[in-house]
């Protein structure tokens, strides 16, 4: 290698004999593949035999490289040195089921099979396959350096450390959340090698990739911190979509600017400054070698940033529309609203997308509009309390708003009340069994163990989550961040699994058993009459794509439909007038575009603001803006007059 470089290149530079590994991680939209496109680049164009790997469920590798990929390894055009694989998770799952299952045809009967079937449908299997596919591409002595877009997260590698007694495991025939204990036996050196390399910051760089705000850096530092819990360390992280300075021309975008600027200070003191790289807002999506090599550059050679703001962004015909002809804000309002009964609304969508702030103040509106009103938020960095400006706890407490209560479930409460539950039930099963043969103490530390499993986590938030359909006295729930199609499923997984290191026991057998309830509820959230599911999104080709999987996913696997969606962030007319904000409008009236076709709901239009509301009042004032209750609160009144 020749010439300047950066802090970054010496992380990301093999330096060894053995294939290295360099895994992006963060949420949906942020640049993640963008980054780790060019990284791949940059290593192939010094000379290392790169593979670039997306377990990514929305993957654009193909968009920006211009070619085909898909399942397969597949050389890049025009770029020496360098291949890529889009990894389809479902595919991968299918995959990782089929291998399980056949080798026990021949030793199990029809009726077994159809157990360890259901067994392989728990939604935990699709990030093992996925975490197979990691382990796969760490035996890859063909390659110098593999660039892994997506990296598996803290949840799926504690679940490759269950169960920490295997072979006890299998001598008692037990189950795993990821399918019987008998079939992990064979994987077990297998997932400790990677994990060891995933340890070996000799071997491994770890970066993440967020934008500049606030709340995408307490994400990342509560990855890493995760991360750090299991033994492996963070290295490098990249600041991206900054809005370029010669392009904030008024108050508004050069106030946005500024507030990004503080973030990224921020972030330099929090973080290594020698390890963190910036790159800018561009006017169009980055995709073409031209502009990877120009990402590349920036992070590791240190080359200052093209941004070239007459670059048009091309809008396939039929796809952009009239952003006024999209709102629809009357049957928002009356998915917002309840008709006989309790009505549920669940606001969901990857961290940054400003969910929090959608459901405040749709709950904030609808007290006002004179409903007994609960917000909940499930998300762990609880943004109510900086929303709202107050205190909210683990139970409902009131906030300064007639009709508005406020909750946070907090995970570590939640989890020692799920933990107390399962386990006094546990000895209560227990305490007057006489049969000799039964080791109960081995019985309830195998029950004990289980509560250790980030899968026993997402089953005590959803205990907590579940309580709140029992709470009397309010009109309207709101939820900011639902549950998932996969943690939704885990309550419908089968209770006739054996053993006790499985999550049917926990559900439905080792915890008291509330079959009944979660099927109530499940119902319920199913019920469009009483239930309304909302995905928040900006208008790109990450965030859409990830947010139309997940309502596909709800829809097959659970049978919710989507009720509307909220565009988030909208860009301004009446700021940025010039060609690079011109051009970003473009590309985002061609994505709301995409995202009516692919939703076919009504839809919520929130615009970028200068800075996000806080308080009530401000709550208010953009509820008026982006709900549509007033408007159908005076045509109600014309109506009735």
């Amino acid at each position: 290698m020749s010439g300047e470089h950066t802090a970054a290149s010496e992380i990301v530079d093999p330096d060894g004999d053995n294939t290295e590994f360099v895994f992006f991680s963060g949420k949906g939209g942020v640049g993640k593949s963008t980054v780790s496109c060019a990284t791949a680049t940059w290593l192939a164009d010094n000379d290392y035999e790169t593979l670039l790997v997306t377990t990514d469920p929305a993957p654009n590798l193909s968009d920006i490289f211009a070619q085909e990929i898909g399942h397969e390894v597949t050389e890049i055009d025009d770029i020496d040195n360098l291949s890529a694989i889009e990894i389809d998770p479902d595919t991968a799952a299918e995959e990782y089921r089929q291998e399980t299952i056949e080798p026990m045809r021949q030793l199990l009967d029809d009726e077994q099979i159809e157990t360890v079937e259901e067994q392989l449908n728990s939604p935990c299997v699709e990030e093992i396959a996925a975490f197979d596919n990691f382990v796969d591409f760490m035996d890859s002595p063909e390659y110098d350096v593999v660039v892994f877009d997506t990296a598996p997260t803290g949840h799926t590698i504690r679940l490759m450390e269950l169960p920490s007694d295997w072979n006890a495991e299998l001598e008692k025939g037990g189950s795993t959340c990821i399918g019987p204990a008998a079939s992990m036996e064979d994987k077990k050196a297998q997932y400790e090698r990677a994990i060891d390399t995933l340890q070996d910051e000799q071997r491994t760089t770890f970066a993440f990739v967020g934008k500049p705000e606030d709340s995408s850096l307490e994400e990342i530092e509560r990855s890493a911190s995760d991360l750090g819990e299991l033994g492996i360390e963070s290295q490098f992280l990249v600041i991206n979509g900054y809005l370029p300075e010669s392009v904030c021309e008024d108050p508004f975008f050069e106030g946005k600017r500024e507030d990004e600027q503080a973030v990224i200070e921020r972030a330099q003191t929090e973080f290594d400054a020698d390890a963190m790289a910036t790159y800018p807002l561009q006017p169009g999506e980055i995709a073409g070698l031209e502009l990877l090599s120009d990402v590349g550059g920036v992070i590791y050679d240190g080359n200052e940033p093209t941004v070239d703001v007459g670059a048009a962004t091309a809008v396939e015909s039929g796809h952009a529309v009239d952003i006024d002809t999209l709102a629809d804000p009357e049957s928002v309002a009356d998915q917002l609203q309840p008709e006989d009964g309790t009505r549920y609304l669940f606001f969901t969508g990857k961290g940054g997308v400003g969910k929090s702030t959608v459901a405040a103040t749709s709950a904030t509106k609808l007290a006002e509009a004179g409903y007994e009103t609960l917000v909940v938020t499930t998300d762990p960095a609880a943004h109510l309390e900086d929303i709202f400006g107050e205190t909210v706890g683990h139970e409902p407490t009131s906030v300064s708003q007639p009709n508005l209560d406020a909750a946070r479930i907090d995970q570590e409460k939640a989890l020692e009340e799920y933990r107390t539950q399962v386990l006094d039930h546990v000895h209560e099963m227990y305490e007057d069994k006489e049969d000799t043969e039964l080791d109960v103490e081995a019985a309830i530390a195998n029950v004990e163990e289980e509560l250790e499993s980030p899968c026993a986590e997402e089953m005590a938030a959803l205990e907590k989550f579940v309580s709140y359909f029992q709470k009397d006295g309010y009109d309207i729930v709101v939820f900011d961040t639902a549950p998932t199609g996969h943690t939704l499923r885990l309550l419908e997984l089968p209770s006739d699994w054996k053993g006790f290191m499985d999550l049917g026991s926990l559900t439905k057998g080792a915890a008291p058993a509330k079959g009944d309830q979660y099927d109530e509820v499940i119902e319920t959230m199913q019920d469009p009459d009483r239930s309304s599911f909302a995905f928040v999104m900006y208008p790109e080709f990450t965030p859409m794509m990830e947010a139309y999987r997940a309502a596909e996913d709800l829809k097959d696997q659970v049978g919710i439909e989507t009720a509307f969606v909220v565009a988030n962030y909208l860009l301004p007319q009446e700021y940025g007038d010039n060609a690079f904000f011109a051009n970003r409008r473009t590309q985002q009236e061609k994505y709301l575009g995409e995202i009516k076709e692919k939703f076919e709901t009504p839809m919520m239009l929130a615009p970028l603001r200068r800075d996000e509301p806080v308080g009530l009042d401000e709550l208010r004032t953009f509820g008026e803006e982006i709900t549509g209750l007033s408007e159908l609160a005076k045509k109600q009144e014309v109506t009735m007059s």
